[in-house]
């Protein structure tokens, strides 16, 4: 099953995607609150969903979507987390995951506008396959941490390279507002080649050339093993968002460094999970 969060108004409504292109509306607002409901009520956000009456019905091309999660109350991210990008940087793997956090105001739907600020010319892509967390946890076993998970969506953890770089801490390069996509849809790991360790291609484009490309079943720490890494340290709850890191290809290591520029278009995809697309603006700063 398919569940996203589309802007209807000014307001935001939960929607179930259908095989056929028709989507059913959910009477929750977004899908943050759903996984909520699910979790207080002990069931699968699956069978809630699927025992719900629909509250409508709308086409896919008349929806924008927004974040699929659009106020997470945390997002916790992952670097160094790709095997083959580590060995060939020459690095050993690590023995524990290296975590930072973004803050929701840096979010954005799949098709808008990534801000690119006046402060910043040294914009990078990340594409990333983002864990949804689906039931309140803390101190997770490894062999239970899976049912945690209520699914998988599409990330690029856009970053300001210059800044980032400023200090030794990365956060500030790392969540600038409006943009970082997140999106279109979230996807149960009953649909997924491998579950919730699932092995997916995983790509990025600017302009319609390749970056990166990369399977998602590379990874050095599984989506399992995240959340049981991370709710040791502080209770993840329903419709946080784990990031799991970034294959190899991003525009600051290559030779010479390649940055997102305004009105270039990055596109970032995982098969059976969906797209992302997105063109740079030049952010407009009210004096």
């Amino acid at each position: 099953m398919r569940i996203a969060t589309c802007r209807r108004g000014q307001e935001t409504q939960a929607i179930r995607l259908d095989s056929n292109g028709s989507c059913a509306l959910l009477p929750w607002a977004d899908v943050g609150a759903l996984l909520t409901a699910a979790d207080d009520s002990d069931v699968q956000w699956q069978e809630l969903v699927a025992s719900t009456p629909d509250a409508g019905r709308v086409e896919l091309d008349e929806l924008e979507f927004a974040p699929v999660v659009p106020k997470p109350s945390k997002i916790v991210c992952v670097g160094l987390n790709y095997a083959k990008h580590i060995t060939e940087m020459g690095r050993e793997l690590p023995e524990f995951p290296t975590l930072f956090a973004k803050f929701p105001e840096s979010l954005i739907g799949s098709t808008d506008d990534i801000q690119i600020p006046p402060e910043s010319d040294c914009v990078d892509w990340e594409a990333e396959l983002a864990i949804v967390i689906g039931r309140r946890v803390r101190r997770a076993h490894p062999g239970e941490a899976e049912r945690h998970i209520a699914g998988f969506t599409v990330f690029n953890d856009v970053t300001m390279r210059d800044w980032q770089y400023r200090s030794p801490m990365w956060l500030q390069g790392k969540t600038f507002e409006a943009s970082s996509p997140l999106g279109p849809a979230l996807v149960g790991p009953e649909e997924l080649d491998g579950g919730t360790r699932p092995a997916l291609e995983i790509t990025t484009e600017v302009d319609g050339h390749v970056v990166q490309s990369a399977t998602t079943d590379d990874l050095v720490f599984d989506p399992p093993m995240l959340v049981a890494y991370i709710s040791t340290i502080l209770t993840l709850t329903p419709g946080d968002i784990i990031a799991t890191g970034t294959p190899g290809g991003v525009g600051h290591a290559r030779k010479p460094p390649m940055y997102l520029a305004p009105g270039q278009v990055l596109t970032t995809a995982i098969s059976d999970i969906g797209r992302l697309e997105n063109r740079g603006v030049v952010e407009t700063v009210n004096e």
